[in-house]
């Protein structure tokens, strides 16, 4: 082989790399997130939390949409006041103000982000498409609880608001994701 040759070989499987890394960083990315509490990522519970001691903590609700979705979304309480390691559950409300089926999908940020691994969903519509018919309004719970692990941390323990957000962008309908859309929300039960 020459020395050309060499070179546009070692140059295609760079690209190659380059494009496989390009596809695998948003999944990476997020993985991190999730684990790390990175970003005001909150952390993700299997089961509802076992205990709740007496610091109260009161959480706040925020949604909002991409321009390109003609969404409304809303929290239906903006507040909610619970103690530490509580389990709590608050729906938002998704309104379709179009004339046309609509598929979204929501990310979501916990602020301040120092809080964002002590914060843990165990019921959530984040990542999952969501389809609403024109007009068509739906409720969508998250069930979470502050772990109560924060209070021992020193550098969280003057934490008395913690603000959980939500973004709703337009997603295509991918045929092959049609599978993954749904109409409504999971439901999510919540042991106090």
């Amino acid at each position: 082989m020459t020395r050309h040759g060499r070179t546009a070989l070692v140059l295609t499987g760079v690209v190659f790399v380059m494009i496989g890394a390009s596809f695998a960083a948003v999944p990476l990315y997020e993985m991190f997130c999730r684990v790390t509490g990175f970003a005001g990522t909150p952390l993700r519970a299997d089961a509802p939390s076992p205990a709740a001691v007496g610091k109260s903590v009161t959480v706040r609700f925020s949604g909002t949409v991409q321009s390109q979705l003609p969404w409304r979304f809303a929290p239906e309480t903006p507040t909610m006041t619970l103690r530490i390691g509580e389990n709590g559950l608050m729906a938002f409300r998704a309104t379709n103000m179009s004339s046309q089926p609509m598929v979204g999908t929501a990310t979501f940020n916990v602020t301040p982000e120092k809080a964002a691994p002590y914060f843990a969903k165990t019921a959530c519509f984040c990542f999952t498409l969501q389809k609403l018919e024109p007009g068509e309004s739906v409720d969508m719970p998250v069930a979470f609880f502050v772990d109560p692990a924060i209070l021992d941390d020193p550098g969280t323990r003057d934490i008395h608001n913690i603000t959980l957000s939500y973004t709703f962008f337009r997603a295509a309908a991918d045929p092959g994701k049609q599978a993954a859309i749904s109409g409504t929300a999971p439901a999510a039960t919540v042991a106090n």
